[in-house]
């Protein structure tokens, strides 16, 4: 083990506390906890923090144009060789949720794919993505620059249900 190797596990863990904590609050808040679900969004947000300095002590954050190929490189893994078999693991195995999170995530980061590239265009020739506004279905994470469909084309939320992105 080395210290990076040791960076790479803590980022890895700290992320994972990160969203299951906020998961956690989101469940707080609908059994009526205001206080537990506020702690768990406080913790997940130090998570955050923690998260952010080991992936700059491993020297991961770099350039706009070199992050943005970072992520595409990672969401081209996702949607090519990460989720297909396991896509097909839970429909052998009859497991519909997963069945269900497993396909929206495989079709939503071929969309996330393609808006990194788009991004990529614009930072290489010196420009921001132009549009007003960056919009993500509640429910699979579809994500849409600019107005959202009527619905989305992978759960088939209407489009008024959409999240406009701070």
């Amino acid at each position: 083990m080395s210290t990076q190797d040791d960076l790479k596990e803590a980022f890895a863990g700290e992320s994972q506390a990160n969203r299951k904590y906020l998961a956690y609050g989101e469940q707080a808040a609908r059994d009526g906890m205001t206080m537990v679900a506020k702690l768990f969004r406080a913790v997940a947000a130090a998570e955050t923090l923690h998260a952010h300095a080991h992936l700059r002590a491993m020297d991961g954050v770099k350039s706009t144009a070199d992050n943005l190929q970072d992520a595409i490189a990672g969401e081209e893994h996702e949607f090519t060789h990460m989720y297909p078999p396991m896509l097909a693991r839970a429909v052998a195995e009859g497991h519909k949720r997963a069945e269900r999170s497993m396909f929206q995530a495989l079709e939503v980061e071929k969309v996330h794919y393609g808006l990194f590239l788009q991004a990529l265009q614009a930072v290489k020739s010196g420009q921001d993505i132009h549009s007003a506004a960056i919009r993500i279905c509640p429910v699979c994470g579809h994500t849409v620059i600019g107005d959202a469909p009527d619905e989305c084309p992978v759960c088939k939320v209407k489009g008024e249900k959409y999240l406009e992105v701070a």
